[in-house]
């Protein structure tokens, strides 16, 4: 067994599916790193929720798990998780119902009560109107479910529900608050005018603290069950996809794509400026100070493992269907199954496969969804480009959904661009990790992470994969009548709502 030394530190990723806990030692190398999961369910069509109690029981498994690999106990704690979704929480840290997650659309209605207020106020929100979000959620639950928003004492991002978990504290951050739409984003604060207008309680949003900064420290009953230290510090964290920027040391100028759940494209911006009808986000970074634009895509992780279940194969069958060479005549996978974002701002789109035909077979079907979810990367890209954030460039890679070599060849043919995948398979992990290094004083960045100033692995990169010349005709054509399809679709669903 390794032995941590005390300038350690461990980073605790909530995402919507599984919690990952990484541990980094002084020189900024992992040290072990553990995973446990839990359900999302779907209590009616097009909702997504999850048990916040199953999030602290698979903490605590995941953090017991890497500390059995790496021995004693780190120095600090670092939070990073799913963004968008509200925890209701009473005074005790206790949540009375499930938590309503990104990936829901159930408050439809309620965006187009934020469409009435005064055009000004909106204008400051800098974001498109989507129902996935935290405001269009807690105004849901203000109207569906009074008796559990009246006796609420916090609405919280899941990241500071379990930070609360840890240290009894409820706190946000800015990185998170930002991706509300309950956020002033020119003045970097919570839109308390904008709240008021919805008659949303304002006293539910948690004060907002630095992401590097102290949020309290481990109690001794959350140090009991995961077998640390009482008294140790915790950062307050940050949104996982600032976490991930940090964890890959993206500098200006670069454009990284994380590919989990959904799929986050993201390039850092030096002011925030807003557009007329944004159809891709802006939102704060784990920095003091910082922004960063966002392209968002729904039915990343999310449908290839819907579409992997069904068709009863595992990862690697998924990821080996790559290497089947593409026809023109093969069916097209839309993966937009649980409505979509970028481009289309459309919670009513659904997916579909199209072309099907008897000489069709499961490993056709298993390579059209990898397709169709690179394709819906591609659209997004081009938004991104389009919003004037200049990503012409090569697009970095991280998350677990990067490490297939064939399937990063399918990125790099279908977004037209080199792709380079992160040595880690955990950025945003990673980047808690290092905000509690930050809480302790130490150098930031992957490479520099305790006091030794050792060069570390985090941030490094495997090497460029780049689009096949050979594959060029055949995949524009294939675009092409993948957008024809999502548009055809989009055109059949006659009573979708659109917003």
């Amino acid at each position: 067994m390794r032995s941590i030394s005390s300038h350690s530190v461990l980073g605790i990723d909530l995402g919507t599916s599984s919690v990952k806990v990484v541990a980094l030692g002084a020189d900024g190398r992992p040290l072990a790193e553990a995973t446990a999961g839990y359900d999302v369910t779907a209590p009616d069509p097009g909702q997504a929720e999850s048990d916040p109690g199953a999030w602290w029981s698979a903490t605590v498994a995941a953090v017991h798990e890497c500390l059995s690999h790496v021995g004693p106990a780190p120095a600090a704690i670092g939070l990073c998780g799913q963004m968008h979704g509200v925890v209701l929480t009473g005074d005790g840290g206790r949540a009375p119902r499930p938590a309503i997650l990104w990936p829901d659309s159930r408050a439809v209605a309620e965006v187009a009560v934020y469409r009435r207020l005064p055009a000004g106020q909106l204008r400051r929100l800098m974001n498109p109107l989507v129902p996935g979000m935290a405001g269009p959620i807690l105004l849901w639950l203000a109207t569906h479910e009074p008796g559990h928003y009246r006796n609420a004492a916090w609405a919280l991002q899941p990241k500071d529900w379990l930070r609360m978990q840890l240290t009894g504290i409820a706190a946000g951050d800015p990185s998170d608050a930002s991706a509300t739409l309950l956020y002033d984003v020119p003045a970097d604060r919570w839109h308390i005018e904008l709240v008021e207008a919805l008659g949303l309680e304002k006293g539910l949003l948690p004060p907002l603290l630095r992401s590097a900064g102290q949020a309290g420290v481990l109690t001794r009953s959350a140090a009991g069950e995961l077998g640390l230290a009482a008294g140790t510090p915790v950062a307050t964290g940050a949104g996982d996809t600032a976490a991930g920027i940090l964890g890959t040391s993206l500098t200006p100028g670069q454009v990284q794509m994380s590919i989990g759940s959904g799929i986050q494209i993201v390039t850092l911006r030096d002011a925030a400026i807003a557009a007329d009808e944004p159809v891709t986000h802006l939102y704060r970074t784990a920095e003091d100070h910082g922004w960063y634009a966002l392209a968002a895509i729904l039915s990343g992780g999310i449908a290839l493992d819907w579409v992997r279940r069904l068709l009863g194969a595992d990862w690697p069958e998924l990821y080996a269907s790559v290497t089947r060479p593409a026809r023109l005549e093969d069916p097209l996978f839309l993966p937009h199954l649980a409505g979509e974002r970028t481009p289309y701002l459309d919670p009513g789109l659904r997916g579909a496969w199209v072309g099907l035909g008897l000489g069709h077979d499961r490993t056709t079907l298993l390579r059209s969804a990898l397709e169709g979810v690179a394709f819906a990367a591609a659209e997004a890209l081009e938004a991104l480009d389009s919003a004037g954030n200049g990503v012409k460039t090569t697009v970095r890679l991280s998350g677990r959904g990067s490490t297939a070599a064939a399937w990063r060849q399918l990125l790099a043919d279908v977004l037209g661009r080199p792709v380079v995948a992160s040595a880690s398979t955990n950025a945003s992990g990673n980047g808690a990790a290092l905000l509690a290094a930050r809480l302790l004083g130490w150098p930031p960045g992957p490479g520099r992470v305790g006091p030794t100033g050792r060069a570390g692995r985090a941030g490094l990169e495997t090497g460029e994969t780049r689009p096949a010349e050979s594959e060029a005709d055949l995949v524009a054509e294939r675009r092409r009548r993948f957008a024809a399809s999502v548009a055809a679709l989009r055109f059949d669903i006659g009573d979708t709502v659109r917003i």
